[in-house]
């Protein structure tokens, strides 16, 4: 399958493993700030990866010398421009503006295959939306986040509130949330935000490819079906969680990736899994 052409995004196949692919911002002159059109590509690139049977793990990171510095402020002007006198009718598309955006960041959990973050510089407001709602994150000693919305004279509207409480803890989220303090690699790997912490974007980029490629050589279909479990029981009880678990299993697990993952334990090889 060709591999797509976008403007704020660039989808690269350039590790040793063919079914580990990289998602990078792409503009690194305003240090991948986000743009409208990120928003429209933004979902489009990641339903397009997630059809190609060739992926497994995608990794997402940042051109230049920072991951994210938010939203475009020129952007969001944009948004907030209307011909209409009638408040009303402001409002209700404003909303639907809002809920596209919205969908951009949903889009990675929308997504079957494995999301890693890769992060490096600055990591600051439409940024933590896009990490929050990634399944893996790593960064860099010098990189630093920031909830900035409040700053900004904004209520945080693109996942961060939502996610990461769930994530760091409650405390420590309407902390970071509310005073829109910067804060560290370090401290984003105390919180739990991060899984760990690399000394330069070198060593990240190679910490990195090896868990993607680990991933990317287990059975597809027991990683599609960790990821959805685990997203689904966020907001179950443990009994609905459980049940959930069940019904995936009783439809997943007959199949030929388990055949294949128990005769390579006992002939004591590497598994081959076929594609999605």
């Amino acid at each position: 399958m060709e591999i797509p052409k976008f403007k704020t995004l660039e989808i690269i196949q350039k590790s040793p493993n063919p079914s580990v692919f990289h998602i990078l911002l792409n503009n690194p002159s305003l240090k991948n700030a986000l743009s409208l059109d990120f928003f429209t590509e933004f979902p489009k690139a990641l339903i397009s990866l997630d059809q190609n049977p060739e992926v497994n793990v995608i990794i997402l990171s940042g051109h230049g010398d920072h991951f994210c510095s938010g939203i475009d402020l020129n952007a969001f002007n944009t948004l907030m421009k209307s011909q209409s006198k009638d408040q009303g009718r402001v409002r209700e598309r404003f909303r639907r503006e809002i809920k596209g955006l919205q969908n951009a960041m949903t889009a990675i959990e929308r997504c079957r295959k494995v999301v890693i973050a890769a992060i490096h510089g600055a990591c600051i407001g439409g940024g933590i939306d896009l990490i929050t709602a990634c399944d893996i994150r790593y960064c860099t000693k010098n990189a630093f986040f920031c909830v900035k919305e409040v700053d900004l004279a904004i209520t945080a509207d693109l996942g961060t509130l939502q996610r990461l409480p769930g994530i760091v803890g409650y405390g420590n989220a309407v902390e970071l949330a509310l005073t829109a303090r910067r804060f560290t690699g370090e401290e984003a790997k105390d919180f739990g935000l991060v899984s760990k912490v690399f000394e330069s974007k070198s060593a990240l980029d190679e910490g990195v490819y090896a868990v993607a490629e680990g991933i990317a050589m287990k059975s597809p279909l027991a990683v599609v079906g960790t990821k959805e479990v685990l997203l689904r029981s966020r907001d179950m009880s443990v009994d609905q969680g459980l049940d959930y678990a069940a019904t995936w299993n009783s439809a997943m697990l007959p199949s030929a990736d388990l055949t294949e993952a128990v005769s390579a334990q006992i002939q004591k090889r590497k598994p081959t899994f076929a594609k999605l």
